[in-house]
């Protein structure tokens, strides 16, 4: 990753960093893996320059087109959990690229990430984004993420950055033998779920992991 994106507005002192990772930790976030990542990772360039002095607060902030930029607790727990539970990663489904932070810090942890949005101009500015970091281990896609991607799959791993109110079949029938899927449920009320396939099996075993709010998953295309 470029030396160049971690200077400049908003990227503040080591110190401002740590405290938030600090703040991960005493979380429960475990991973020193992911938190190395999320340290590193300059997430003042995932939002609009009045934005990113409070780019290391763990909170959620406006990206427009009425989506948010993830607070990094959430990105931290989704990612954490997706690694734990799945044996071998190959291949990750991101349903949802939004600003493009959590697919960065998934491309430094797995091989190959691909991801849709639905939101042309948010792609775009991911796009930019994850090629001024250098991270080619990315494909992109304008579609309709509630269906995946299913040409590219079968994937050990999908994460969904947006809920909808129940689970998408189709994004179950794009898992891989004993793959994993960690996907926001609900509406007002929402909670994370980790969803595992047994085996090949049609089977698959869910566990409801904590109350979280996520922007709905909407059906069709915007540009």
């Amino acid at each position: 990753m470029s030396d160049l994106m971690l200077q400049g507005v908003g990227m503040t002192s080591a110190r401002t960093r740590d405290r938030l990772i600090q703040r991960l930790v005493d979380q429960g976030v475990t991973n020193m893996r992911v938190l190395d990542v999320m340290r590193n990772t300059p997430r003042h360039i995932f939002l609009d320059e009045a934005l990113a002095h409070r780019a290391y607060e763990d909170t959620a902030l406006p990206i427009g087109h009425g989506q948010t930029l993830s607070q990094p607790y959430t990105v931290a727990r989704m990612t954490e959990i997706l690694l734990g539970a799945a044996g071998k990663l190959d291949k990750v489904l991101e349903v949802g690229t939004g600003s493009g932070y959590q697919t960065t810090v998934l491309a430094q942890l797995v091989p190959q990430v691909y991801s849709v949005e639905r939101i042309k101009p948010l792609q775009d500015k991911a796009r930019e984004r994850l090629r001024q970091l250098g991270l080619r281990n990315v494909s992109l896609r304008h579609a309709d993420g509630g269906f995946g991607w299913p040409e590219m799959g079968p994937y050990e791993g999908i994460l969904s950055t947006a809920a909808p109110h129940a689970v998408p079949q189709e994004l179950l029938k794009q898992l891989a033998p004993s793959g994993v899927l960690v996907i926001p449920i609900g509406g007002r009320e929402q909670h994370l779920h980790l969803i595992m396939r047994d085996g090949d099996s049609d089977n698959f075993v869910t566990r409801v992991i904590e109350p979280v709010k996520f922007v709905p998953l909407v059906s069709g295309t915007s540009r």
